[in-house]
């Protein structure tokens, strides 16, 4: 029970932070949308808000590496196809309400701590798609490149297709990134 109200808070932050941002996350804002009692946030985070939102980027980075464990083994076409449906699903699973909530951190905060949690998930990403890059043919400094480009392409077209309400810009960017995908030079 006490791991569910945990596990519970971390998702309720997650979406806050993808929809609200992080100075819109505050934490009676998480005990309202999750119905946690008041007095688990500081038995479950006793370092209060910075770990809760700590928690929730992390829980954001795997998250998105259990998706792409889902293209291990596919076509470096299906692998940049996959990275970016995880992104063009938030959008439109929320009305292009919904972001990416380490980006929500990043940009927010200047407490050093979060922005190691961001720049870990961040690597990560990069490392996991340059990864699967790799594993499908893609030559291994050409993958890791391409999943730089790529994980800022996606994040840029996020916010511009939140910021326009529409999907064509998302739409737009992953389709130059999946085209760019044949020109890589392979292993």
């Amino acid at each position: 029970m006490a791991r569910a109200t945990r596990e519970k808070m971390i998702e309720g932050a997650v979406e806050l932070l993808a929809t609200k941002g992080l100075h819109g996350t505050s934490l009676g804002d998480v005990i309202d949308a999750t119905g946690a009692p008041r007095g688990s946030i500081y038995h479950h985070f006793p370092g209060g808000k910075d770990e809760l939102i700590a928690a929730a980027v992390d829980a954001t980075g795997d998250e998105y590496v259990r998706w792409m464990e889902k293209f291990v083994g596919a076509s470096p076409d299906m692998v940049a196809g996959g990275f970016l449906q995880f992104w063009r699903h938030t959008l439109l699973r929320s009305d292009m309400k919904a972001g990416c909530p380490v980006l929500a951190v990043t940009v927010s905060t200047d407490v050093d701590d979060l922005i190691d949690h961001a720049r870990d998930v961040f690597r990560n990403s990069r490392a996991k798609l340059a990864e699967l890059m790799a594993a499908a043919g893609v030559e291994e400094e050409a993958a890791a490149r391409f999943a730089t480009i790529a994980v800022a392409g996606a994040e840029g077209a996020v916010v511009l297709a939140r910021a326009e309400r529409s999907i064509t810009p998302f739409d737009e960017v992953a389709d130059n990134l999946v085209s760019q995908v044949a020109a890589l030079p392979r292993a």
